[in-house]
């Protein structure tokens, strides 16, 4: 707390010396009492103590600028800064209503996967008895005709399988032959069965592959596995969506390689590639 103190009356005058000492007395004069330095206030006004801790300082214009410059330097961003926030936050928001709009669409539609599987296959020119034992190579012209089961299990969706699809069947690693399926529309809860026909030129099987194929129809047990690749449409409604592809895998097992060859085991995969 500040603290008033009253100003002091004015200090006396010293007392004037004796003109009828001598200079020479060897009495010893006192000397006069000292008064502080300090300039005395005037009379009427107080001199105030502020504690030290109370001071508060004040700066020069010129240093008030220059801290309102720099504290305001440091709340601004950079504009890249704000831009990426707004991007940051954008891309939340769009994502939120994708995820919503699919919910909702889920919800709605239940969307089911459409099944597959191979119901027949009839094999012709993949004759490996006329191959001599000392050729190296056999080079075969193999045809397949395959019956492929479509099942669409939605109520409220329909595909359409475009153009362009493609249908391949590998013994091993060594593709046998190639074809596609038909375009058509599949409506909702609906079974289409459909026959393709597979044909590969100038397939060149090697010993190993002979050998093998030889052996496996001998035991009545040739693996074969197919391989579909169909772009679709779905359409739900009225709206269709973009293209997308539907990947069907199916691992054959065959009892021969001839036209009335009988499937012994069929298992299919099923995938989806949106973009």
């Amino acid at each position: 707390m500040a603290e008033r103190v009253h100003p002091h009356d004015s200090p006396p005058p010293a007392p004037a010396l004796d003109e009828t000492f001598s200079d020479s007395s060897e009495t010893a004069l006192k000397p006069a009492p000292t008064y502080s330095e300090k300039p005395a206030p005037q009379p009427g006004t107080y001199v105030i103590h502020v504690p030290k801790d109370q001071v508060y300082r004040v700066p020069p214009p010129e240093n008030t600028r220059r801290y309102k410059n720099l504290a305001g330097r440091g709340n601004r961003r950079p504009p890249c800064c704000l831009c990426f926030c707004w991007f940051l936050a954008l891309t939340a928001i769009f994502l939120v209503l994708v995820a919503v709009a699919a919910g909702i669409f889920y919800l709605v539609v239940k969307p089911e996967s459409p099944n597959y599987s191979v119901n027949a296959i009839a094999i012709r020119g993949l004759n490996l008895t006329t191959a001599t034992s000392s050729s190296l190579i056999l080079t075969v012209a193999p045809e397949f005709d395959v019956t492929v089961r479509a099942d669409n299990p939605n109520d409220k969706i329909g595909i359409h399988y475009q153009k362009d699809s493609s249908v391949q069947i590998y013994y091993t690693d060594v593709k046998l032959c190639n074809g596609a399926l038909p375009a058509f529309y599949q409506p909702s809860n609906n079974v289409t069965v459909f026959r393709t026909a597979l044909k590969g030129t100038r397939i060149e099987l090697s010993n190993r592959v002979k050998s093998s194929l030889v052996e496996a129809q001998t035991r009545g047990n040739v693996p074969l596995e197919l391989k579909i690749r169909a772009p679709v449409k779905i359409k739900v409604g009225s709206v269709k969506t973009w293209t997308i592809t539907i990947k069907v895998d199916c691992d054959l097992t065959v009892d021969k390689l001839t036209a009335n060859a009988k499937i012994i085991s069929n298992e299919c995969d099923y995938g989806v590639d949106l973009w």
